[in-house]
C-alpha cells in the first residue's frame, strides 16, 4: 500500500475565530467610546488567544502511515516511529472511527480522535488514518470496542 500523510488540524477554528472577532470589534468600541483599561485589555486577550490558538505548532504536527510503520513528525522533526511490530495494543471504535494506538509509553502513542472524541485537536481524513493503521496493525493485537471511553485494560492475574 502507498505511504500517506494526515496533518492535525485545529478543533475549535470557529471558536477562535469569533474570539478574534469579538475581541477586535471590543477594541474598536473601546476605541470609539473611549472604553476603560478593562475593556481594551479584554479585546487584546480575545485576538491575542485566538491568533495563537489558530498559530499552534500543533498544526504542523503530521502523521505517515506506510508498510513499515506509523511515523509522527513535527515540521520535520520526527516526533516517533512505531514500526507496526512494536504496536503493544490497537484499540479502535469503528462506528466511531477512533482509535488508540499503544505504543507502549505516551511518547510512543497516538490517539485518532473520531466523532465526538473530546479532544483539542483534529486530524484530516481521520476516518481514513483510522482504516489504514487497522489495516497495517497486527491482527492479534487489535480490539474492537464500542466506544474508546468505555474501554479498560484487562489486568494481568495477581502475581
Amino acid at each position: 500500500m502507498a505511504a500517506m500523510q494526515f496533518r492535525f488540524r485545529p478543533r475549535y477554528r470557529g471558536l477562535a475565530l469569533s474570539a478574534i472577532g469579538l475581541g477586535a470589534a471590543t477594541l474598536v468600541a473601546a476605541a470609539i467610546w473611549q472604553g476603560a483599561l478593562g475593556v481594551w485589555i479584554a479585546g487584546a486577550l480575545g485576538v491575542a488567544l485566538g491568533a495563537l490558538y489558530l498559530v499552534s505548532p500543533t498544526w504542523r504536527i503530521v502523521v505517515h502511515v506506510d508498510d513499515d510503520a506509523l511515523e509522527v513528525t513535527s515540521g520535520g522533526a520526527r516526533r516517533f516511529r512505531l514500526p507496526w511490530g512494536d504496536v503493544v495494543e490497537l484499540v479502535v471504535s469503528r462506528s466511531t472511527r477512533t482509535c488508540f494506538v499503544n505504543g507502549g509509553d505516551p511518547e510512543r502513542s497516538l490517539l485518532v480522535p473520531g466523532d465526538g472524541a473530546p479532544a483539542p485537536y483534529d486530524i484530516e481524513r481521520r476516518g481514513d488514518l483510522c482504516d489504514a493503521i487497522v489495516a497495517r496493525a497486527p491482527r492479534d493485537r487489535i480490539v474492537e470496542v464500542e466506544l474508546l471511553e468505555r474501554y479498560t485494560r484487562p489486568q494481568p492475574p495477581p502475581a
